[in-house]
């Protein structure tokens, strides 16, 4: 017998039919002999309905009243869900994020944990009962109702594995895994048996959705097992795990591309100590959310520092970038939000030498420009005109053989 935290998402519990197929699911387990907690995401696309809601009604949108209104989402459809399971034949009891014991800290709209008080939903699985939480939603320690930001059950699902110390957290999506790369631009992509954390970390870092970055962030450093699969074909999906048995196997992993970041240049600044990083000081007290940074050779006494940030913050962050030039004397600040990155990951990278050598010259025979490159151990990312991203995936894709590689 085993304990699973299953999480469902926006998609797989869209409407009564999505419900009952979650429900008929969870009977299934629980005849098997598994105790089930799930965890569930607003129904469909309920959370933008309330976001495009607010906007309509005021510019004005306190973070408290926004988390308020956004869990409401959360709390319908795990009423439902519960009333789903009761119909299914299956004992359930619904929980708002404060109810399962989710505590967090007083930062509304992107909360973060900081501890998991899980006696009734312990309690609830000792009397029979299949507990369905709220994803994304907490109460602050100052007793407010919090949100934990886009992607947040993912998170609430992880926690909540590792403070019941369940075998495993299923976090069921509308696709069947973790693939090479996203199988809509490139229709070849292989879904992955496995991937290591790092490499997980890296591509979701790099753009890819699925999972939620700190949900990925959490269960390695709690190491509760991660299992990503579909809830539409129930087939056993991706594992991410601590190390893979075959990481010199597979040099490249994934390909992945992300457009929804901007490049801010800042040229003519002064090359002297002390002004890049009361820049990125300044940037970081705005709370925004530098990405990759490229500092060119000093000349003439003068460099020009790029970066990249999300679109959602570029307003904020050329703000921040006029104020601090103005006072450095900087000669000025120009953006272009029509940048792509596009990354090659895997762990094997790391003991192969040329990975970067291909990339570049793959992207270079395809007439592909690269305004800035970053690296780590297991991942090579660079910055392209946004109208090459699909191009440069399918290529690559092609160049490293995702296609013909089993994982």
């Amino acid at each position: 017998m085993a304990l699973l935290v299953q999480k469902f998402g926006g998609t797989s519990v869209a409407d009564p039919e999505r419900m009952r197929s979650v429900a008929e699911n969870v009977a299934r387990c629980r005849r098997r002999g598994d105790e089930v907690v799930l965890v569930v995401s607003a129904m469909g696309k309920e959370t933008d309905d309330l976001l495009r809601m607010a906007a309509e009604v005021s510019p004005h949108r306190p973070g408290r009243e926004m988390d308020m209104l956004i869990t409401a989402g959360e709390r319908k459809a795990i009423a439902l869900m519960a009333m789903a399971l009761h119909a299914a034949g299956v004992e359930s009891e619904s929980y708002t994020g404060s109810q399962a014991g989710f505590i967090t800290d007083p930062n509304h709209t992107n909360a973060k944990i900081v501890d998991v008080r899980a006696d009734r939903i312990r309690a609830a699985l000792d009397a029979g009962r299949v507990p369905v939480v709220a994803g994304a939603q907490g109460v602050s320690v100052d007793n407010d109702v919090t949100f934990l930001g886009r992607g947040g059950s993912d998170t609430t699902a992880v926690a909540l594995a590792k403070a019941l110390g369940a075998d495993a957290c299923e976090l069921y999506t509308d696709v069947s895994g973790v693939f090479t790369t996203d199988p809509r631009v490139v229709p070849a992509a292989r879904r992955m048996n496995s991937i290591t954390f790092d490499e997980m970390l890296e591509m979701t870092a790099a753009g890819c959705p699925k999972p939620a970055m700190r949900s990925v962030e959490y269960a390695h450093r709690h190491r509760v097992p991660l299992h990503v699969r579909s809830a539409f074909t129930w087939e056993p999906g991706t594992w991410v795990v601590e190390e893979s048995d075959d990481v010199e196997a597979a040099l490249i992993r994934a390909v992945v591309a992300d457009d929804s970041e901007a490049k801010v240049t800042v040229s003519g600044v002064p090359d002297r100590p002390g002004v890049a990083a009361g820049l990125f000081r300044r940037l970081a007290d705005a709370d925004i959310n530098v990405d990759m940074i490229v500092q060119n050779v000093s000349e003439g006494g003068v460099t020009d520092i790029s970066f990249t940030v999300p679109h959602t913050q570029l307003d904020d962050a050329l703000a921040v970038c006029d104020a601090h030039g103005g006072e450095v004397g900087a000669q000025k600040v120009i953006s272009d939000p029509r940048i792509a990155k596009v990354s090659v990951i895997g762990a094997g990278m790391k003991s192969n030498p040329g990975v970067a050598a291909t990339m570049f010259e793959v992207l270079a025979a395809n007439g592909i420009n690269i305004e800035m490159i970053s690296t780590s151990a297991i991942r090579i990312s660079c910055v392209i005109a946004d109208a090459d991203a699909d191009r440069a995936v399918q290529v690559l894709h092609d160049a490293y053989e995702l296609d013909r590689t089993t994982f």
